[in-house]
């Protein structure tokens, strides 16, 4: 028996069937890719310690309405409450129970399949990036799932054309006479989305046969939101501005980094766009009223097509192969960098 007067957890079912958290899971969610043997010591060490799971038994006694979970890095970034928005937008259409899990920044994986291991889910709508091991767990759901922000192709998905998007904010500074051109991002990799703006921004000075200097690229020391926050992006402009000869203008993978550059800038005795221009990314509705020049992924929009088609598999409306859909994120052009620039 587990030592203490704590409930039960997957931990203590797992350690007493000698298997893993994985394989109760499996068990619990009723997996056909178990065998017997281990199927038959999963459940007797459950009876053992009277494990019960409340979601399941929750669900499995009542049944009255289904459960969605929407599992991201975090609500508080504008980013991801965007896709929130939209998710919410049609949820309250139906009849759900809508479960908000944050996945952090730190082991999101582990995470998630601790949360999915204490109760069966309906439905679930993800942006984590799934390898082939989270893939196999999540079919075990025989649950819908929908991914948002990475592909798979057992999975419907949403995702971004990031590297478009970053190429087009980096060639329209380009195109208004900036050649010194800082990068702003974070010491974070997050689903390779990072890594895809940072391509972007190569491949715009590639083409227009210009050096990138590797000092331009930069990041806060802030950690929370995985970096992406204004702080970040105060900390990395200030970096930017220590330098000589100084950048005349600055691409940020977050719009929230931007503000914070922005900020810095001022505080600096400087102006916006005259002396550096600013492009951020995301388009959240804070740019369109401070004139942020930003790059538009439409989070809101993909958050109701997204949450449409899971409805669509719940109710089996939809019986469709899986669905890809990318999106062209599309620049919005305000006046934080609308300012011609001579070169030389």
């Amino acid at each position: 028996m587990p030592q203490g007067k704590g409930k039960t957890t997957i931990y203590d079912v797992a350690a007493r069937a000698g298997v893993a958290i994985s394989t109760v899971s499996r068990v619990l969610n009723r997996s056909n890719d178990v065998s017997d043997a281990t199927r038959e010591k999963v459940l007797q060490a459950i009876s053992d310690l009277r494990f019960r799971p409340h979601r399941t038994a929750k669900i499995l006694a009542q049944k009255q309405s289904e459960s969605l979970v929407i599992a991201i890095p975090s609500f508080t970034t504008p980013f991801h409450n965007s896709i929130l928005k939209g998710v919410r937008s049609r949820i309250r259409e139906q009849e759900f129970d809508l479960t908000l899990f944050d996945l952090g920044s730190s082991n999101p994986k582990e995470k998630l399949l601790d949360f999915l291991g204490r109760g069966a889910v309906d439905g679930l709508l993800l942006a984590l990036h799934v390898d082939e091991e989270l893939a196999d767990e999540l079919k075990t759901l025989r649950a819908p799932v929908i991914l948002i922000g990475n592909q798979y192709e057992d999975f419907d998905s949403y995702s971004w054309d990031n590297v478009t998007g970053a190429r087009s904010a980096v060639q329209h500074l380009i195109g208004q006479g900036h050649e010194r051109i800082g990068f702003i991002t974070t010491p974070f990799d997050i689903d390779s989305v990072l890594a895809q703006r940072k391509q972007g921004y190569e491949e715009a000075f590639k083409d227009a046969g210009l050096p990138i200097q590797e000092e331009w690229v930069v990041h806060g020391d802030t950690e929370k939101h995985a970096g992406i926050s204004e702080e970040s992006g105060f900390e990395a402009m200030q970096k930017l501005l220590s330098q000589t000869p100084r950048v005349t203008a600055v691409f940020s993978v977050s719009d929230a980094q931007a503000i914070g550059a922005w900020y810095a800038i001022n505080q600096e005795g400087l102006s916006v766009p005259e002396d550096i221009a600013i492009v951020g990314y995301d388009d959240i509705k804070t740019s369109r009223y401070i004139g942020l020049s930003s790059v538009d992924q439409k989070m809101q929009k993909v958050g109701h097509e997204a949450t449409d088609v899971l409805i669509g598999r719940l109710k089996s409306v939809r019986k469709d192969p899986p669905l890809s859909v990318l999106t062209i994120p599309e620049l919005q052009v305000r006046k934080s960098s609308l300012f011609k620039r001579d070169r030389g």
